[in-house]
């Protein structure tokens, strides 16, 4: 692998409150009447659970995986799902906030979000049911958090406007890509993080990586928290090229007819791509805690994940859960033959504010 780059040395080819909240879709979504209720540590005895989670695995029409696990969920147990979600350092920024005052039960984050809320004591340990199927790279040792849907780092581009689409990260400097571009803001999103990532991965290390940025914004459109809402401006035209990830571009490009998934490569090299799970953990005082193990263990039932390509264009956290469905074909052969790197998150996590510092100094961000 690339120096200064934290990697394994092996890479691969192929609130609780009793004030009314408005119902959707099986779930219950966290109104700004949230500030005002009281978290702390123990069972309420309500049959409530709040999740905080980083934007990708709700759909905006009300049907994506987390609104048929919610669903599904609330009919088995009768405890209702109240939902909040954000870029994943938006969401653990949050988590640090409540700490002396608990709101959420479960909060579900990108690498290497996830771990950064180990690390700073926000996470209970907790083994769910199903945790043992998951792969040892996608979960803590500590039993603080564990994937519960896999996924990719990638790249959108608008294919009826590029017949001819990038293939390398150079390419996006031309002028023709002048305010075509954007992505997500690295230490606020986790797929613009996962940018930064991949280009110090491919690059060859922190100091190359932030030279490229550097003249990539020349083209660049300017930082935006939500990796989430640049399908839509890519697949309008208003930008050609965007980050993203796997999942979330697979499932938005059912409607979004006009955007399509790639994996940039440094010039002369190969595509790469790197996992991007979602890993979800308990909350330390969680107020329903009980609910919140509930529906972790739930979420890695062998039921839910199946779903996770069929519903959710994601891949199973469970290595023994092996979908045969048209989407988890399509997704196999997305990947297929680009390689994959294994970032090491324990070593960067604690070096993120240095490399996001690194990226707003070379960006003027």
């Amino acid at each position: 692998m690339p120096r200064n780059v934290p990697n394994s040395p092996n890479s691969r080819t192929t609130r609780s409150c009793r004030t009314p909240l408005t119902a959707v879709a099986g779930s219950l979504v966290l109104t700004a009447s949230l500030a005002g209720c009281g978290g702390g540590s123990g069972d309420s005895g309500e049959r409530i659970v709040t999740v905080y989670s980083a934007d990708g695995l709700k759909g905006v029409d009300f049907d994506g995986w987390y609104d048929k696990v919610f669903a599904d969920f609330e009919d088995e147990t009768g405890i209702k799902v109240m939902y909040e979600e954000g870029g994943s350092g938006e969401m653990v920024d949050r988590a640090v906030r409540e700490k002396d005052d608990t709101r959420a039960d479960l909060i579900v984050a990108l690498p290497p979000y996830i771990q950064q809320a180990e690390r700073k004591g926000l996470l209970a340990s907790y083994d769910p049911k199903g945790a043992d199927r998951v792969h040892g790279s996608w979960k803590s040792v500590d039993n603080r958090w564990t994937s519960v849907v896999n996924n990719y780092f990638g790249f959108i581009y608008n294919k009826k406007e590029l017949t001819d689409p990038p293939a390398t990260w150079e390419e996006l400097l031309d002028a023709k890509y002048k305010d075509k571009i954007q992505y997500s803001t690295p230490g606020v999103a986790g797929d613009g993080t996962g940018l930064l990532i991949k280009a110090m991965n491919d690059f060859g290390g922190e100091k190359p990586a932030l030279e490229y940025l550097r003249k990539l914004e020349d083209n660049n459109v300017g930082p935006t928290p939500s990796t989430f809402k640049l399908a839509p401006k890519v697949d309008k035209g208003e930008i050609l090229v965007a980050n993203g990830d796997v999942q979330t571009n697979f499932e938005q490009s059912k409607t979004l007819s006009n955007i399509a998934i790639w994996f940039p490569a440094k010039e002369g090299g190969e595509p790469t791509t790197f996992a991007m799970y979602y890993g979800a953990g308990l909350m330390e005082g969680a107020p329903h805690s009980a609910n919140g193990k509930k529906l972790l263990d739930y979420m890695l039932t062998e039921k839910a994940q199946k779903q996770v390509s069929g519903i959710g264009g994601g891949f199973p956290a469970r290595t023994d859960v092996k979908p045969t469905d048209e989407n988890a074909i399509e997704l196999e052969k997305l990947i297929d033959g680009v390689t994959l790197f294994e970032p090491n998150w324990q070593k960067i996590e604690p070096s993120l504010d240095g490399y996001v510092d690194g990226w707003k100094s070379a960006t003027g961000n």
